[in-house]
């Protein structure tokens, strides 16, 4: 009686095991089911991340570095429709989709400098409404950049009321291209990429292997610029002091460094109306230098800057092409402009891809 309960109890059980062998006998294994198809949602995401890699824009102060930019990283460059009305308001407007997108502008604001400043603000505005995912603010020359400080009473901080007003327009980062002053980073309140176009125009000079060459600085506060640029070139260093009586005036007041036999090569960010870099060469060749060159890194070259270029003694002046030159300026042999354009689109495609900025320093 025992053993009879005993398999009466055991039976369902196994019944049940021998149906699930027998099912698992005839069942497809997992690799032959076929796969599923994939979500609509998902094939979807995967067209728009292709679509939304990263889009450049310009204003009008240098559509061709832009140009130059979009070429070197193969995309093309984002198409506006730029108006002004009769009295002179401008009218802007994107002409395609950015929403969602990592947008970068380059503007510099060079002459006409309110103007350009505005167009760009303007701009920023309408990617911020457009809803575009981040805007990044491409600014190869930084106008205004020269009032970075009180040193005198009752003057405006320019520089910080520029950096001011593109965060407010609605910038999210910003890339600049050898500030005035390296403390202007410090005006923003987004983070900033501070470029410098010494490598291009260290890769220049050092073709040229000029013969017993120094480096100048115009002045002590570029200093460091200047010992920067000798270091790459393992050459001297020389100072030119200066005192400024007013602005756009200078008078050259002393050479410090040995530049007898030299040739010098003087190293600027800004060459305005070239009437410092006319006195520093006068005063170099006084103190027994054999030639001079000349490099900076924007060439605002307003006023009589042409013509003093034109009848001073120096051999070349070099420049970055963040400022476009003028017809009459190239129109002039002694100036030669060299391209940021590889630099710049580096840069945007580091920020982009969220990669280190600072080997481009190198």
């Amino acid at each position: 009686m025992t053993q009879a309960n005993t398999t009466a109890v055991l039976s369902p059980d196994l019944a049940r095991d021998e149906e699930l062998n027998r099912r698992s006998s005839i069942a497809p294994s997992v690799s032959q089911t076929p796969p599923a198809k994939a979500a609509p949602e998902r094939r979807r995401a995967g067209r728009l991340g292709e679509a939304k890699r990263f889009k450049i824009f310009s204003g009008e102060a240098n559509i061709a570095l832009s140009e130059e930019v979009c070429q070197f990283v193969g995309v093309p460059l984002g198409q506006t429709k730029m108006q002004r009305f009769a009295d002179g308001e401008i009218y802007f407007q994107l002409l395609e989709n950015v929403r969602g997108a990592d947008v970068f502008v380059i503007q510099p604001t060079c002459r006409p400098v309110d103007q350009h400043l505005v167009e760009l603000l303007i701009m920023i505005d309408a990617l911020k409404r457009a809803s575009a995912a981040r805007i990044t603010v491409v600014i190869p020359y930084y106008g205004y950049a020269r009032q970075d400080r009180k040193d005198r009473p009752r003057v405006a901080i320019s520089s910080k009321l520029v950096a001011d007003l593109l965060s407010t327009a609605g910038a999210n980062r910003a890339l600049l291209v050898d500030l005035h002053a390296a403390q202007i980073q410090g005006f923003f309140n987004i983070p900033v990429d501070h470029l410098f176009a010494s490598p291009v125009l260290v890769d220049y000079f050092r073709k040229l292997n000029l013969p017993d060459l120094t480096v100048v600085s115009p002045d002590a506060g570029g200093v460091e610029r200047a010992r920067f640029f000798a270091k790459k070139l393992e050459v001297p260093l020389a100072i030119v002091d200066k005192r400024r009586t007013d602005i756009n005036v200078t008078e050259v007041m002393n050479v410090i460094g040995d530049v007898r036999g030299r040739t010098c090569l003087i190293l600027d960010d800004i060459v305005d109306t070239a009437g410092t870099l006319v006195k520093t060469v006068d005063a170099l060749l006084a103190q027994g230098a054999t030639r001079v060159y000349a490099c900076a890194s924007h060439a605002v070259l307003s006023g009589p800057a042409i013509e003093n270029i034109r009848k001073s003694p120096l051999v070349e002046l070099v420049v970055a092409n963040t400022i476009p030159l003028s017809e009459a300026a190239r129109q002039v042999e002694k100036i030669k402009p060299l391209s940021i354009a590889g630099l710049l689109g580096r840069a945007i495609e580091s920020i982009h891809m969220e990669t280190s900025v600072s080997t481009l320093f190198n």
